[in-house]
C-alpha cells in the first residue's frame, strides 16, 4: 500500500516536517493562501480551501490520503474541526502538531483571557499604548475601545485601515529578537501588549521584552485541539507518530536515533 500523507500548513513546524519527510514517501502540503508571500517551502503545495469539512473529506478519499496531519496554527479553530471530521468520516489517521502554549514566568505581567474582545475589554478604560501582534483578521475588537493608541504588527497589509483615531502600523515577519522588540516598546511608548498565546520561538520576544519593561501582557487563550487522533508537541515527535502508520518512515526514525 503507497501511503499519502496530507499537512494542513502555514506553519513553520509544517514546513520543518515537510522538509524531514522530503522524498520518503508520497506527500502534499496545503497552504489556505491567506499570506500573500508566504514562506519558500521545501515540498510542492495546494493552496486554497476544501470546502469545509464535507470537501476536505472528499479530497482525502479521492487522493488516497492514509494520514493527514493538522500542522496548522494554534488559533486555526475552524480548520482543526473540519480536519477532525474530515478525518473521522474518512478513515484516516490524524496527527495534530501542536507546539506547546507559552508559560508564565517570574517577572510576567500577564493576563489571560478567553476572546480577542475580552483582551480589549482587559486593557481597561484609560488610554493606553499598546502593541498588538494578534493577525490581521482579528483587528475588528479594537475597534471598540478607540481611546488606546495601537501599534498593529502584521505580515501583510491591514486593509482597509482600521477606523481609529490613533493607530500605526508595521510589516515584518519573526522571528523577532528581544533587544529589537525593547527598542520598539521604547521608541513607541507601549505599556501593554495585546496577543494570542500562541507559542513557539520565533515571536515569543516580544513577551520577554515585556517582562524586562515591567510591561503587561494581555494573552488570548487558545483554543482546545479534538480529542480525535494523536496530539503532538513537537516534529520530532511527529515524525516518530507517523512511523507508527507508515512503515517507510521506520528506517528514516531508526537512523535519526542512530545517528
Amino acid at each position: 500500500m503507497q501511503h499519502h500523507i496530507l499537512i494542513l500548513g502555514g506553519t513553520g513546524e509544517a514546513r520543518n516536517l515537510a522538509a524531514r519527510l522530503k522524498g520518503r514517501c508520497r506527500l502534499t502540503l496545503s497552504l489556505a493562501g491567506r499570506t500573500r508571500n508566504p514562506p519558500e517551502q521545501p515540498v510542492p503545495v495546494r493552496v486554497g480551501g476544501f470546502g469545509g469539512a464535507a470537501g476536505l473529506e472528499a479530497w482525502l478519499r479521492r487522493e488516497g490520503v492514509t494520514v493527514l496531519v493538522d500542522a496548522t496554527h494554534p488559533f486555526a479553530a475552524r480548520i482543526t474541526a473540519n480536519a477532525a471530521a474530515a478525518a473521522r468520516a474518512a478513515g484516516v489517521s490524524l496527527i495534530a502538531l501542536r507546539r506547546p502554549a507559552w508559560q508564565r514566568h517570574e517577572g510576567d505581567r500577564w493576563r489571560e483571557v478567553g476572546t480577542v474582545a475580552e483582551a480589549v475589554a482587559a486593557l481597561g478604560t484609560a488610554p493606553r499604548r499598546v502593541f498588538v501582534a494578534l493577525g490581521r483578521q482579528e483587528l475588528a475588537p479594537l475597534l471598540s475601545a478607540p481611546r488606546h493608541f495601537y501599534l498593529v504588527r502584521s505580515v501583510d497589509p491591514v486593509e482597509p485601515p482600521l477606523a481609529l483615531p490613533s493607530v500605526a502600523y508595521l510589516l515584518a515577519r519573526g522571528p523577532f529578537a528581544e533587544d529589537a522588540e525593547e527598542a520598539l516598546f521604547r521608541r513607541y511608548g507601549i505599556d501593554a501588549v495585546l496577543a494570542k498565546n500562541s507559542g513557539g520561538d520565533a515571536t515569543y520576544a516580544k513577551l520577554a521584552a515585556a517582562r524586562t519593561l515591567g510591561i503587561e501582557s494581555v494573552l488570548v487563550r487558545r483554543p482546545p485541539v479534538p480529542a480525535d487522533g494523536i496530539t503532538v508537541a513537537s516534529v520530532d515527535e511527529a515524525v516518530r507518530a507517523l512511523a507508527h502508520s507508515v512503515p517507510a518512515l521506520s528506517a528514516t526514525v531508526s537512523a535519526e536515533r542512530g545517528a
